[in-house]
Parts: structure tokens; sequence; C-alpha cells
């Protein structure tokens, strides 16, 4: 209160017009600002119950808004809350999803046996462009290399000329065969179950055939506590071309899931690997490891360039995890634990010929991996305004070099450079 006395006293003190004019808005200019953040973040967090006073997003505003829980119930406030403090509390927001969708998956069902609905080759062909360099889009250019004791991991990223940023890794596992880690990957219950994808909270098989392993899967994927969570309709597909295993996995429509505010769905999402043997980077001599090469890119709904910023800091963090999953995943089945039924169905692979890849390797264009570094121009643009705002409001606020240096402490971490 001290402070607020004395900074109008200040402003009053000004002989001219414009010099109070010049102190109130230096006065209020950060308020305003605080005021404006608070807006968005209250925004981006804003409970279910607020959804409903908005109109909703075209072709949901027919449909009758659900009941909403009385507001004297504990279960109705932590809904509200974000996914990471609702766990510790035990609540789940995926428990209305068991309650609507506690129906077994349909077993080789006529949708799916129509391959071409879902998977078909011509998503085997687009991946098999994309692991030889073929596909013809733009340059890729490298984000990081990083490694551990037994894995190894490099990163790409390039713009499309439409759509999200896609990014390509390479992560080579030693010790390990390609049916491992072709299991490992489709095996959605230890996903959960061993929390090396910490992101994945519910998931359930729709539908699945047989006869060439295409499944129709539903998951909901953790977001920061700004962001909303995201559903995920995707089928996927897995083909043997020679000792490779090619994985697709995109995003696929479904009207018998309808869409809610939230989580959100996600509707362009691809993410699809090879899995083969390599020769190890220990130089034995043998191929006793395991590559992947994995291509990916979503429609978050966020911003391209925040998303790119976001991934870029958090990707590590995220793949550094498989490591020990695998490793658990290999002592389980060690030790006799029997395989999970999407672990079963990821067993069940469409073998394809020798003709079919010459007959890829005819006609194909070419894309090159540049090696140099990613240009930071674009990420400076954050750091800049992250430190222009901090240099504004130390020198707004007069409360010595201690404030000050808190500040720039703060802008410090955050832009990562002094």
């Amino acid at each position: 209160m001290g402070y607020v006395l004395s900074a109008l006293a200040r402003v009053l003190e000004q002989p001219t017009a414009w010099g109070v004019v010049w102190e109130m808005s230096l006065l209020a200019g950060p308020l305003w600002a605080a005021a404006l953040l608070g807006l968005l973040l209250g925004w981006a967090w804003r409970p279910r119950w607020a959804a409903g006073l908005v109109a909703t997003a075209e072709g949901d505003a027919a449909a009758p808004a659900p009941a909403q829980p009385p507001f004297v119930t504990l279960d109705f406030w932590k809904a509200q809350l974000p996914a990471r403090l609702r766990a510790p509390l035990g609540y789940s927001g995926t428990a209305v999803l068991q309650q609507e969708e506690d129906k077994p998956a349909a077993q080789g069902s006529s949708e799916m046996a129509n391959e071409e609905l879902v998977v078909g080759k011509d998503d085997l062909v687009n991946l098999w462009k994309l692991v030889e360099g073929r596909d013809g889009g733009p340059a890729w250019i490298k984000m990081m290399e990083k490694s551990l004791p037994t894995m190894t991991y490099q990163a790409w990223r390039r713009d499309a000329q439409t759509g999200p940023p896609q990014y390509q890794s390479s992560t080579i596992f030693e010790n390990a065969t390609p049916e491992e880690v072709r299991d490992f990957f489709g095996d959605d219950e230890f996903r959960m179950s061993n929390k090396w994808d910490d992101m994945l909270i519910y998931h359930k098989t729709l539908e699945e055939c047989q006869t060439t392993g295409t499944m129709k899967v539903h998951w909901v994927r953790k977001f920061p506590f700004f962001c909303s969570d995201r559903e995920y309709i995707i089928g996927r597909r897995i083909w043997k071309l020679g000792g490779a295993y090619y994985c697709v996995t995109k995003g696929i429509p479904c009207s018998s899931i309808p869409r809610r505010n939230k989580p959100r769905r996600v509707d362009l999402y691809y993410s699809s690997w090879c899995i083969r043997a390599v020769e190890s980077k220990r130089g034995n001599g043998g191929l006793t490891a395991c590559e992947i090469l994995l291509f990916h890119h979503e429609d978050m709904g966020i911003p391209y360039e925040i998303a790119k910023l976001g991934i870029r800091q958090g990707m590590w963090g995220c793949v550094k995890k498989i490591e020990p999953g695998l490793r658990a995943y290999q002592e389980a089945r060690a030790a006799g634990e029997p395989a999970s039924k999407s672990a079963l169905m990821a067993r069940i692979n469409t073998k394809v010929g020798d003709n079919f890849v010459r007959s890829l390797e005819s006609n194909s264009d070419g894309s090159e991996i540049v090696e140099a570094e990613e240009k930071p121009a674009r990420s400076n643009v954050a750091r800049f305004l992250v430190l222009g705002g901090a240099v504004a409001l130390a020198c707004t606020l007069d409360q010595g070099l201690l404030t000050k240096a808190l500040i720039f402490g703060v802008a410090r971490k955050f832009v990562g450079q002094r």
C-alpha cells in the first residue's frame, strides 16, 4: 500500500500534464500486462462449466449441452483441475470415457475388412519413401544429437509448405531385436502401466482385423496444465519388408465417438516408423542393435512456432524415458510374463515381396538431410520478447537492485542465456 501511495505522489509531483500521463503509463503498464496475462491463462484453464456458457464449435451447436453436476460436490471441483493435479486427488478424467465405451472391440468388422478405409498400401509407399529419402520433400535440418550408454538419438525437423512442422528421428538401442522393439511400441497396456510414455492417460482398441493386424485405437494424451488434453482416433498397421518392419500410424475419422469440448480431438496426426537391425555402435561387427526411424507430425491446435519451441525444449526429456522402459519390457518378457493383446496384434504383419520394393525404386524423388544445426533465428524472437519485457518491468519498478536482479534472473532462466 505504501508503494502505491508513493507512486501516486510521484505522479502528482510532475510539473506538466504530459509528465503526469507518462508516469501514469509507467505505473499502469505492468498492471495491464499482468491483467492480460491472467486473462489468457484463465481462459486456457477455464473450468468445464464455463465452456457451456460460450458458443460451441461448428457442428456442436445443435447438440444439447451435457448436464453439469451440482456446484457443491467435491468431484465437480476436482474435475476443473488439470490432469496432473487431478491424479494425486484420486480423480481420473478418463472415468467418463471408460463408462461410455465399456464395449468389446469389434473382431474383423466389415469396416475393418476393407483395409483401404483405414491404412492401406499407399501409406506403406509413403513411409517407404520417407525412410529412403525419396519423398521429394524439403531438406531436413538437424536439431539435436544425444546419447546414453545403450542408446543413441538424433532428430531433424523441416517445415512443410502447408501444415505443421515435420520431425524425423533415429534411435538406436543396443542389445535389442526388431521384434522386441516392435512389440514394445505396439504394447499400449505396457505403455501406460510402465509410464515410459507418461502423456498417454487412456487407450482403447475400437476395432481390429486378425488377418492384416490393422487396428483402430482411441487415445487420450495429457498436455501441460495450460492446454486441454488431446484425443486421437488412430489407425495402425505393420508391414514386413525383408528384415525390417514398417508401422504406419495415422489419424482417421470416426463417427461412432462424438466430439467433446474436452479432450480436444486431433484430426491431423501422423507417427510412423521403420524398425530394423543395425550394426552395434560398440564395433563388435554384429547386427546386435536396433534402429527406429520415426516420422511424426500433428496439428495440436497450437500455433506452430510455439509448438516447435515446446517440442524442442521437451523432446530429449521424453525420449530418454524410452530406454529404461524398453529394458523393463525385455525383463518382463524374459521372466515369462504373457504378452498383452495389443502386443499380440503387433505381431500380425503383412509381408511384402522384393518385386514391390523394386517397383518403388524405379520412380522416386529425393530429399536430403542437412547436417547443419537448426538456425535459431525464429526462436530468438521469443527470447528477445522475454528479455525486452524484463527490461521494461525492471525500469518501471523502483525497488532497488535486488528486485531488478531477481527479474533478470527469472528472465535469464527462461530464455537460457545471459
